[in-house]
């Protein structure tokens, strides 16, 4: 088996391959604070809750947006896995033709999602990844990764307009029925899902006049990608699991 570990700034994904079928994937908040011992319980009894074996795993890939934790994730894969983690970053074969300024830049998390889109679906495309903070990613006919563009995330909005504006609550982050809200509450979720559907179709417009790219297919994932994606037509297909699926590409080509 195979542990694809995906370490953003809200969550921790975690998926388990047989070969090329996911298991099991696991999604736990992410604890700057916590040990190596807290993560190795935890990963032990996730294993244990779901009838798997922390034995059986051969390798453990790693990708993360949080490096104080890499460290942590690491000592915990030597510890209680035994195994040292293949770690998605320079020098490492991800087979992704990349045509960013500064190739060291680009986030770990966006270089895997833009190998399993490739893998998956057809070029040009564009990937949508509504994490913390929400990354356009895009790939051109062939297959070259040219860059895109960094927005903040759902959360990040809503909590900035609590913190900021004295007298509006924190809100859940749940569609309204209608745009025109007829309380405080409402009125802020349909301005932040609304309007972020709105800033979605935006920015999809006009990567595609740049690329001029008509057939341009427009993937999502991220926790919060099917929140948007029901309120936006120009996203044709929702894939939660796809970084988990870049994992596991990367980890293959690493072998």
């Amino acid at each position: 088996m195979i542990l694809a570990v995906d370490i953003g700034n809200t969550n921790i994904v975690l998926g388990v391959y047989r070969q090329r079928t996911l298991l099991h994937h696991f999604r736990i908040s992410t604890a700057r604070s916590s040990t190596v011992d807290e993560y190795g319980v935890l990963i032990h009894n996730l294993f244990s809750m779901s009838g798997l074996s922390l034995k059986e795993v051969e390798g453990v890939i790693i990708s993360s947006v949080v490096p104080p934790l890499v460290q942590v994730i690491v000592e915990m894969c030597n510890k209680y896995i035994g195994k040292e983690p293949l770690l998605v970053g320079p020098g490492i074969k991800t087979g992704l033709n990349l045509r960013y300024e500064n190739p060291r830049e680009v986030g770990a998390d966006r270089i895997v999602n833009a190998v399993a889109a490739i893998e998956q679906y057809k070029c040009p495309l564009v990937v949508v990844d509504f994490g913390t903070a929400t990354t356009f990613d895009c790939i051109d006919a062939g297959a070259n990764y040219l860059g895109g563009a960094i927005v903040p995330g759902l959360g990040i909005s809503t909590e900035a307009l609590y913190q900021r504006a004295s007298k509006l609550p924190r809100i859940e982050l749940e569609k309204p029925k209608k745009v025109i809200g007829r309380n405080t509450v409402h009125a802020m979720q349909a301005g932040i899902i609304f309007g972020y559907a709105g800033q979605v179709e935006g920015i999809v417009r006009r990567i595609k006049l740049e690329m001029n790219a008509t057939e341009l297919k427009v993937i999502s994932t991220g926790g919060l990608a099917p929140l948007i994606a029901g309120e936006t037509d120009c996203i044709d297909e929702v894939n939660p699991l796809l970084t988990l699926e870049g994992l596991r590409i990367v980890y293959e080509r690493n072998k």
